[in-house]
Formats: structure tokens, C-alpha cells, sequence
């Protein structure tokens, strides 16, 4: 594994890097590069660069040859990684659930993953406390409608009729997508939050070319299309709400691009998987939103949602998960002093972290405990995240 101070750092057990790319055109340059070495490599290209997991650190020192090869720099500053624990005196009971909403599956420690490395990860850990209220801190997640009725959680609730519940009272809203327009031009694309098309694509070639081509797509007019690969799989997305004209800001109609993008990943073979689309954020009740929200702004690093009204904030990468903010009535007493039986896990590179422990407690973070490596804190309304240096 390259050293620290190199362009990689150990990010939740996984060697990884991000490079700062002018383009998702350059970035898609990188990503060719990298798919010759390393096919089994995790890529999340961005319109401001690439981040890259590789499971074996072999490879690490050849994609950073090539990234410099081709003028992109690293910056271990960007990497970060957001998940969720839930605390309860039963996890196993939880475990099932959870799989069948996230469409997860086991993982070590407790864990749960995504197989095709999205976020967030979920972790249920071992607790005693007895915290009987609803939490303040809720999932959303959005799945084409035919996989939330194979889900199987059972009868919804709520003002949506989305609320499920698993055993122990923690909440996800389970709220089923759709096809992103009638027209046929764009059939292989969901309206999950995001719009999202998931080609499976095997000749690796062919991958690279797809990635290529979008990229080329998107640059052309402008668009921050999020572009993920996986070995055999090529995920093209518009982000949260990005597809809708008042979110972007630009002088697009998204659904001719989706329909190019889609003509372009039909003609390389690729072959739409409508069950694959899948989006997950993070809802936080706050009895003073502005202060709870300028709070994870700093804490996270992440961007304010552009539109008027919108208490979304997000990863200036779009990498991370969304955070969507609402107001929880202040006479809740009793519910806004117990502790939730879930909080976020945030996990830097080590050199980094002291750095990080630093802002948060400059934006108003109250420590409760830690250790070298490890630190418990708390935002100005007592909803913890748990700060986590290195792997």
C-alpha cells in the first residue's frame, strides 16, 4: 500500500483516491486507463474528477502513473466516507429487514453492503440502552416499484403511506419510482430522486467506450452526469433532483440527453437492468433547522441545495449521501432528549483527521468521547456522528 503523504489513503478498509479532473471527458480518460489495470476496480466519475477503490493495493502506484501521465493530481483531502449505524439489543432481528429494504447484503462486523458499492454502507451494532421513542433521524429510500413490493416490509404508513419500521422503530421511508418519461426514447431510465439508467455491459472495451461516450454527452451540454463502473456494470445519473430544470440551472431538457445517452449505451451493447436503480438519503427532524443544518454543512463539508425553499445539502462530489432537513415540533420534549437509535459514521483518511475533529468542533460539535482514533460527537440538537481516522 502506497505510504501516507502518496495519492492514496485506507478509506473504511478500502485503498483509495480521488483525482481532480477539468472535465468528465478527462476523468473518462482515466477511467480507460484504469479498467486496462485494474478490471475489478471501483470508479465513481465526477465532472470535477474520479474517485478511485481498489480492493488490492497492486495497482495503486500504476493508476497514479497513469492519472500523472495524463495531468490529473490527487487530493487526499476529498475522501471521506458517510454511513449509518443502528444501535439495538437485537441485531440479528434487524438484519433482514434492512437487507430487503436497501437491497444490501451481509458484510463483516455486523454489516451491511451494497454489492455494488453504493452508499450508504449500514452497520447494526450491540446496545442495551432502551430509547422507546421515534428517532430524529430517518432513511429515505427510493426503488423502482417493483422492487419495493418484493421488498416485502409489509403495510406503509405515514402521510405517504412509504413509512416501514423494523423492529426496533427505526423508520425508512420505502417510496417506489418510476419510468423517468413516457417516451420510448428514454424507457431504460427510472425517476428515483435521481434519474438513473443501469446498463450491464461485459466486453470491458465496450464499458470504456460507453463511459467515454457519456461523458462526451454530458460535457457537450454542459451536465454534471454522475457516471459510476463497476466490473460488468455501468451506472449513468443525474444526481438528486438534477434532471429537473430549476435543480440544474442550465439550458438543458434532460430527457434528450438521457435519450442520446441511451442511444449511445444500446448501440455498445449494453442492456438496461430496470431492478439496479436505487437512491438513499438521510432525512434529520430538527426543532431549529438552520442551525442544525449549518451544523452538517461544516461538519461534512458539503453544499446547500440551489433552490429556494429546499433544505437539502449534499456532497460538493456527489458522492456521498443527501441530507434533507424538516422541522420537529420543539414541544417534543421528550423525543428531542433521547439519544436516536441510529447516528452517521464519518470516516477520513487518518493524517486527516485531527484536521476534521477541528471544524466540527468549530461548527458548534460537542465532544463526548473518543480515543486516538475514534471521537463521539454530537450536533448542536444532540444527533451523534461518530468520527472515524483511516480504516
Amino acid at each position: 500500500m502506497a505510504a501516507i503523504g502518496t495519492d492514496w489513503r485506507m478509506v473504511d478498509g478500502v485503498a483509495t483516491a480521488w483525482f481532480d479532473a477539468p472535465s468528465l471527458v478527462e476523468g473518462a480518460a482515466l477511467t480507460g486507463r484504469i479498467a486496462d489495470l485494474s478490471p475489478e476496480a471501483v470508479v465513481d466519475l465526477r465532472a470535477t474528477g474520479l474517485r478511485v477503490r481498489l480492493d488490492h493495493d497492486e495497482h495503486a502506484d500504476a493508476v497514479s502513473a497513469a492519472a500523472r501521465d495524463l495531468g490529473l493530481a490527487a487530493d487526499p483531502a476529498a475522501l471521506q466516507q458517510l454511513g449509518v449505524v443502528l444501535e439495538s439489543a437485537r441485531p440479528s432481528a434487524l438484519s433482514g429487514f434492512w437487507q430487503r429494504a436497501l437491497d444490501y447484503a451481509p458484510g463483516e462486523d455486523g454489516g451491511l453492503v451494497d454489492p455494488l458499492r453504493r452508499d450508504p454502507a449500514l452497520r447494526i451494532a450491540p446496545s442495551t440502552e432502551d430509547r422507546p421513542l421515534r428517532n430524529r433521524l430517518h432513511l429515505d429510500v427510493v426503488r423502482p416499484a417493483a422492487a419495493v413490493e418484493q421488498a416485502g416490509l409489509g403495510e406503509a404508513s405515514g402521510p405517504f403511506g412509504v413509512c416501514h419500521a423494523d423492529p426496533d422503530g427505526n423508520e425508512v421511508d420505502l417510496v417506489p419510482g418510476g419510468a423517468l418519461d413516457a417516451r420510448t426514447g428514454t424507457a431504460d431510465w427510472q425517476a428515483v430522486f435521481s434519474a438513473m439508467a443501469c446498463y450491464r455491459i461485459t466486453a470491458p472495451a465496450r464499458q470504456r467506450d460507453l463511459v467515454a461516450a457519456a461523458a462526451a454527452l454530458a460535457d457537450a451540454r454542459g451536465f454534471p452526469l454522475l457516471v459510476d463502473v463497476r466490473p460488468g456494470l455501468v451506472v449513468l445519473d443525474s444526481g438528486k433532483d438534477q434532471w429537473v430544470d430549476d435543480a440544474h440551472g442550465l439550458e438543458l431538457d434532460f430527457l434528450d440527453l438521457a435519450a442520446d445517452l441511451q442511444t449511445a449505451a444500446r448501440g455498445l451493447g449494453g442492456t438496461a437492468d430496470p431492478e439496479l436503480p436505487r437512491f438513499a438519503q438521510l432525512f434529520l427532524d430538527a426543532a431549529d433547522v438552520a442551525a442544525v443544518r449549518a451544523f452538517w454543512i461544516a461538519a461534512l463539508g458539503y453544499t446547500p441545495d440551489r433552490r429556494a425553499g429546499a433544505t437539502d445539502i449534499h456532497d460538493p462530489r456527489r458522492l456521498n449521501p443527501v441530507l434533507v432537513f424538516q422541522e420537529l415540533d420543539a414541544s417534543e420534549t421528550q423525543r428531542r432528549r433521547q439519544r436516536n437509535r441510529l447516528h452517521v459514521e464519518l470516516v477520513v483518511p487518518s493524517d486527516l483527521a485531527q484536521q476534521r475533529l477541528a471544524a466540527i468542533t468549530a461548527a458548534g460539535g460537542r465532544l463526548l468521547d473518543g480515543s486516538e482514533d475514534r471521537w463521539r460527537l454530537t450536533d448542536p440538537e444532540g444527533n451523534e456522528m461518530v468520527l472515524v481516522g483511516g480504516a
